[in-house]
């Protein structure tokens, strides 16, 4: 399956480029990720916990970057084992274009397989799962990069603990 889209980030490119590249960042942003550790190097192992239709099931998988074109674009690789629930893997190529006065327009395409018993789901479940999860995900980066849309949402909004937008003020 594939899917893409684009969002518009309030802050610079470089900033963004180096929430991508964050272990903290991505396992606050990864949906049901328990465990994320590693380097943009050597790649990250993750764990993740997800329900999929009636199936729920602990991914234990790898991350890997590559195609690295500083600060502009990567790609996202990643694999995950699921036991009897079967697999999944996929990919997502991220283009960052700057866009001035501190925006930064991320471009992602992403393409997902699954196996086991997820295939026995059905196409418009998994498609329309892999769909939720990409947007949650550069969602939550976003977020985590350029903070609350709402002044007062500052304080509930936050991820394991942190105010959402962390990121951005960590760096800048």
């Amino acid at each position: 399956m594939h899917m893409s889209d684009t969002r518009q980030i309030k802050a610079p490119r470089d900033v963004v480029w180096a929430a991508i590249l964050d272990p903290e960042v991505l396992k606050a942003c990864v949906p049901g990720c328990t465990e994320m550790s590693g380097t943009p190097e050597d790649g990250f192992e993750a764990i993740v916990v997800q329900k999929v239709g009636p199936v729920k099931a602990t991914f234990k998988g790898i991350v890997a970057l590559s195609n690295r074109n500083e600060p502009e674009s990567l790609t996202l690789s990643g694999e995950g084992k699921g036991g009897a629930a079967g697999f999944a893997k996929g990919g997502a190529d991220v283009t960052l274009t700057d866009k001035g006065d501190g925006v930064t327009e991320l471009h992602y395409e992403v393409d997902a397989k699954v196996g086991g018993k997820l295939a026995q789901l059905g196409s418009r479940i998994i498609d329309g799962f892999a769909k939720k999860m990409a947007d949650q995900f550069f969602g939550n980066l976003q977020e985590a990069v350029e903070g609350p849309k709402e002044e007062g949402e500052a304080e509930e909004a936050a991820v394991d603990g942190k105010k959402k937008g962390w990121f951005k003020r960590m760096v800048s």
